[in-house]
């Protein structure tokens, strides 16, 4: 029966919540991970959990020295679950309700300066088709500040190359507009006009931006890997993801004076305080800077 509100309750946050497959994913392991430990310590019933079990719970969460994020995680998880069975009716408390999230360790988010990605875009070689298509990718990562998820998901028909600006489908469905810079468009026209019909060679036109050598969609994994090893051929002093390019775009708007609320339209986050951290990496680039420039710093 457990088995079954669980699926229920994944059905509910598909339909009615409309989550992430992201979201849906780790929400199924955090309630899994739950029922084997009620199966391990012979509680049959999601009826039969009160706060002690909640308790010793985190307790094992603890020994088995999960971050403090983690383990926030799979609190808010089984919380909204009994939220979900009290509202319809399947138990008579919330066990979780009591149960306090651990703050997470203040760690600011890691970007590139100016410089740093001057040297990455150098070193690409962009004269093959893979090569168009890995600067067209990097261009418009750090244009844009999109996921890697999102921008394996861009169709040709998201970008309208007159006005320049890309429909972007982000989490939970939700669509916004965001602006293309010059040199990403030139980039991206470059690997349009070029790269990409070279990967066709022929074959149906797929609606896919970027692709594979088979002219398959590029998958985000793909675009990690790809990214790995330009960074390593570059030999760069830096560990970086496609989310360090995130990163680097919102911290370089805020230090050019964009409006907090600008980037956060542009990055999709739901939550101002979702943007809100990279002010605290901008004030750190100042204060480097003031104690670099001023003579009685």
């Amino acid at each position: 029966m457990t088995e079954d509100w669980t699926t229920t309750f994944i059905r509910y946050l598909q339909i009615e919540k409309n989550a992430s497959v992201h979201t849906i994913e780790n929400y199924r392991k955090d309630i899994t991970d739950f029922l084997e430990f009620m199966k391990n310590h012979g509680i049959s019933e999601l009826t039969g959990v009160s706060y002690p079990e909640v308790r010793e719970y985190l307790s094992v969460l603890h020994k088995r020295e999960y971050a403090r994020k983690t383990v926030s995680r799979k609190i808010s998880a089984l919380r909204s679950f009994y939220r979900f069975l009290l509202r319809e009716e399947a138990v008579k408390d919330n066990p979780f309700i009591l149960a306090s999230i651990p703050k997470s360790g203040e760690r600011l988010p890691t970007f590139l300066y100016e410089e740093e990605m001057n040297t990455l875009f150098n070193y690409i070689d962009a004269t093959g088709s893979l090569g168009q298509r890995n600067k067209a990718i990097i261009e418009l990562l750090y244009a844009t500040g999109i996921r890697v998820s999102e921008c394996a998901g861009v169709n040709v028909s998201d970008l309208d190359r007159d006005m320049a600006t890309l429909l972007v489908r982000g989490k939970g469905k939700k669509e916004r507009y965001v602006p293309v810079g010059s040199f990403a468009m030139d980039a991206i026209e470059t690997y349009l006009n070029d790269g990409r019909k070279q990967i066709i060679d022929g074959k149906e036109n797929p609606e896919a931006l970027f692709l594979n050598y088979r002219s398959g969609r590029l998958t985000p994994k793909s675009i990690r890997t790809m990214l790995k090893k330009i960074v390593d051929d570059a030999s760069m002093n830096a560990r970086i993801s496609p989310h360090v390019f995130r990163h680097t775009f919102a911290t370089h708007m805020l230090n050019a004076g964009a409006d907090l609320r600008t980037v956060q339209e542009l990055l999709g986050h739901s939550q101002l305080s979702s943007t809100q951290v990279y002010t605290h990496v901008t004030k750190d680039r100042l204060k480097e800077m003031y104690q670099r420039s001023h003579p009685r710093a």
